[in-house]
């Protein structure tokens, strides 16, 4: 055996001892990481090492250390953010681009599979007159998008702001309920985080056309310069969906830039019962999406989609570098043999010719990973017919939790679930304070460690919010979950009366 068959079977070796962890890991039969967290830290908190130990020692650690003391995230009892972990196609498909393209740049399948994979979700989610860029979540995602609407409502009144900044007070309208990125995104912009006007919303937590009304025409009375309105497909806190339609009625007769944050809940408009929620979506001018919720991607995938990506390549566009612009042309290279017979001159071509898509100059980031070929495997594996499966099974268990909770004595739905969020509570006459109760109740269940949903507030009372998007969520871990809320309640109240 050469050197270089023994290397490859040291990495198959390692790989396959990795492989062996994380089948163990995924049964979730091991303690929550803090219960342990004094061992690991003492283990893993030493000096930085002068002298390496080695792959294998190194692997080895990985195995009884780090892995076993992961996050819960994953487990299909977690309903508390969304978030989730990854499919298997995602996982080996990020693991391919990890090693086959560290970048998403280049003549290559991957960069090619960045755009056909947008291009497909576009389909998917009936947006296909858009074009997108990746990013790495939601965050970034919106302000992509935002950037966008700054860069449009800036050119009509004939300044680049890209270039030259931003020289008068504007504003984004969003709702009470929106997601506090779009806050950051108004201050990383150079527009100002108090730039960002909340907009009331109904006690469906859906923002009220009257209040945006209200504070356009007096931001047109003040001059204030109008960037953007921003419409939920999908509540972080209770998955409501903003009245879209009515809203991009509004956004298209005012001519501002819409933008529909649908990082959660755009796959939604799979489900056929509430499909017409996002009828609205023919006026965006900008949705984002993340794949690494809903869909089951790694984390680190969203999804920004605009009408116009020029409006992006003006945003975001980078000044040349010499390193780049010289390094990869398409350019016809001639060699020539010095020989008293023959010359040749042909045309070489090498994927290193082109960049590709520019997508770092439609976006924050230059260096990147392949992020659509993890997309690509996702709907590669189980199709539209699968995603849409997977996102009704979802929304039916929180359709579940909710009439369960209207015919238990016990149980109290505080909001019809529109996607699959579930808004309920513990309620029985001995409790003299049920937010108090309930929070308590909650801490009792989640360090169980079998199911973790989180809580909100829903027009002022607390309330447990399971949430399910992951890939292994099932029927049985809503039934498991009531029936230990039921019981941890039942308990706690037992307890007092003694």
């Amino acid at each position: 055996m050469n050197k270089d068959q023994a290397e490859t079977g040291k990495l198959q070796s390692l790989l396959s001892k990795i492989g062996e962890g994380l089948d163990q890991f995924v049964k979730f039969e091991h303690p929550d990481a803090f219960q342990s967290k004094q061992q690991w830290l003492k283990d893993l908190d030493i000096p930085l090492p002068q002298k390496g130990i080695g792959i294998e020692q190194v692997t080895q650690e990985l195995l009884s250390t780090v892995m076993v003391n992961g996050s819960p995230v994953g487990n299909p009892g977690f309903s508390s953010f969304i978030t989730t972990g990854a499919t298997t196609a995602s996982t080996l498909a990020t693991t391919a681009a990890s090693i086959a393209s560290p970048q998403r740049y280049l003549g290559t399948a991957f960069n090619f599979l960045e755009e056909l994979s947008l291009l497909w979700m576009a389909e998917m989610f009936g947006i296909s007159h858009m074009k997108g860029v990746y990013s790495s979540g939601g965050s970034v995602a919106n302000l992509i998008a935002l950037g966008g609407a700054r860069q449009s409502a800036f050119e009509k009144i004939g300044i680049d702001p890209a270039a030259d900044g931003v020289d008068r007070p504007s504003s984004i309208y969003a709702s009470k309920e929106c997601h506090h990125t779009i806050q950051r995104s108004g201050g990383v912009l150079g527009i100002g985080r108090r730039a960002i006007k909340p907009i009331d919303c109904d006690n469906l937590g859906r923002m009220r056309i009257d209040s945006l009304l209200a504070a356009i025409e007096k931001d047109e009375r003040d001059e204030i310069l109008p960037i953007a309105i921003v419409a939920n497909a999908g509540t972080t806190n209770t998955g409501a969906i903003d009245p879209l339609l009515e809203i991009g009625k509004i956004a298209h007769k005012k001519q501002i830039w819409f933008h529909v944050d649908g990082a959660y809940g755009l796959p939604g408009i799979l489900d056929e019962r509430i499909k017409y929620l996002y009828d609205g979506l023919k006026y965006a001018d900008s949705v984002i999406v993340d794949p690494h919720k809903w869909l089951g991607a790694s984390v680190g995938v969203a999804a920004t989609f605009v009408k116009d990506r020029d409006y992006l390549l003006r945003a975001f566009t980078q000044e040349p570098a010499d390193y780049l612009e010289g390094s990869a042309s398409q350019a016809e290279i001639d060699q020539a043999e010095n020989s008293t017979t023959h010359s040749v001159s042909a045309k070489i071509e090498h994927s290193l010719d082109d960049f590709g898509i520019p997508y770092f100059d439609y976006g924050v980031e230059l260096s990147a990973p392949c992020r659509g070929v993890v997309v690509w495997a996702m709907l590669k594996e189980i199709g539209v017919e699968g995603m849409t499966e997977r996102v009704k099974r979802h929304n039916n268990m929180a359709r579940y939790i909710a009439e369960f909770s209207d015919n238990h004595p016990n149980l109290e739905t505080l909001l019809n679930p529109t996607l699959s969020i579930c808004c309920f509570r513990y309620v029985d006459e001995k409790i003299t304070d049920l937010d108090k109760f309930n929070q308590r109740l909650h801490r009792c269940l989640v360090r169980e460690n079998k199911f973790m949903p989180s809580t909100t507030k829903v027009n002022g009372k607390l309330a447990i919010r399971p949430c399910y998007v992951g890939a292994r969520h099932e029927q049985t871990q809503v039934d498991d979950l009531l029936a230990e809320i039921l019981r941890i309640g039942k308990q706690l109240v037992e307890g007092i009366n003694r």
